[in-house]
Formats: C-alpha cells, sequence, structure tokens
C-alpha cells in the first residue's frame, strides 16, 4: 500500500532544473522531489507519496497523522519500505530524474 507520510522538510536544494528537498520521517530522511510545492521551505511540514512532495501541512496535523498512522501500523510498513530500499542499490531521485530526460 502507498500511503502520503507526513515528514519535515530539512534542506531543500536545485540540480540540473530539478527542485529536491530531504525530509524528515520518524528518524529516516529522504530525498524528495519538490517539484509540485515549490513553495514549501526548510521547516515545513509535507506529505510524501512515492517520493513527491504533494502537500504542505501544519505540525498539529503533521502529528496527528503520523500518530494514526503509527497506531494502525501502516507507518511501520512504509518505514521498513524505506529502510529496505536503502539497503538495496536504488538509483537516487536525481539520477532517476536525469534518466528519464535523456
Amino acid at each position: 500500500m502507498c500511503l502520503a507520510i507526513p515528514g519535515q522538510l530539512v534542506a531543500k536544494s536545485e540540480a540540473e532544473g530539478i527542485l529536491t528537498g530531504r525530509v524528515k520521517f520518524g528518524g529516516i530522511s529522504r530525498e524528495v522531489c519538490m517539484d509540485f510545492l515549490p513553495e514549501a521551505e526548510v521547516g515545513d511540514y509535507v506529505l510524501v507519496h512515492v517520493g513527491f512532495a504533494i502537500s504542505r501541512i501544519d505540525e498539529e496535523e503533521a502529528r496527528k497523522t503520523y500518530e494514526y498512522l503509527e497506531k494502525t501500523g501502516l507507518v511501520d510498513e512504509e518505514l521498513a519500505a524505506m529502510r529496505a530500499s536503502d539497503a538495496a542499490a536504488i538509483p537516487t531521485l536525481q539520477e532517476t530524474v536525469v534518466e528519464l530526460k535523456a
């Protein structure tokens, strides 16, 4: 199951025309595409779905959503998938987008 997971934007950058950010989710941080949410600033909370930040939310909503996902066990599944993908030799978001543009 794919969910939109809330996380905090801790860094933002642009490379080769692609806006990316580093988002922290309960101890894990991931690079995500910020092109759908260019107005988000470092410190904002965002919802991330399949590697794309899709919506900005306030801290309280992020906390409530994360707590609900933890209570239902769904966040554990998503974070486990993230950890597993970190262990695999998968290309970064930047590498994937650059390859698609070629």
